[in-house]
């Protein structure tokens, strides 16, 4: 089959082809532009909240230096509160001791000098 003359282009519609064309290719490009613009800047956000090998190595020994130091405080507290109690413990015994073993001689005194002067 052949083609009629009349069917193939025109140079004027070859031209305005190729410039479609190129805007279309210009518009793609830009586009693509915006978007890697666009990928940068994020990256960069993320790049920016990254922290270094480094930094969070004397992050976590200063963590641990603070755990050890609040370790070491508790320690202390626990026994500062043992010590409080053996020494409550001690004053107790002591006026048990104080009042009432006077108070349960003088009371078995008596009973002894009631028993004796009946007899």
């Amino acid at each position: 089959m052949s083609v009629p003359p009349t069917a193939e282009p025109t140079l004027w519609e070859l031209q305005r082809a190729l410039l479609q064309l190129r805007e279309d290719q210009r518009d793609g490009i830009a586009g693509l532009r915006d978007d890697l613009r666009g990928d940068f800047q994020v990256l960069a956000g993320r790049i920016e909240q990254a922290v270094t090998k480094d930094v969070y190595s004397a992050d976590q020994r200063l963590s641990d230096q603070r755990l050890a130091v609040v370790e070491r405080d508790l320690a202390a507290e626990v026994r500062a509160r043992e010590a409080a109690e053996d020494a409550t413990a001690a004053a107790r015994r002591w006026l048990i001791g104080a009042f009432i073993a006077p108070v349960v001689v003088a009371a078995l005194q008596l009973w002894l000098l009631s028993k004796g002067g009946h007899t």
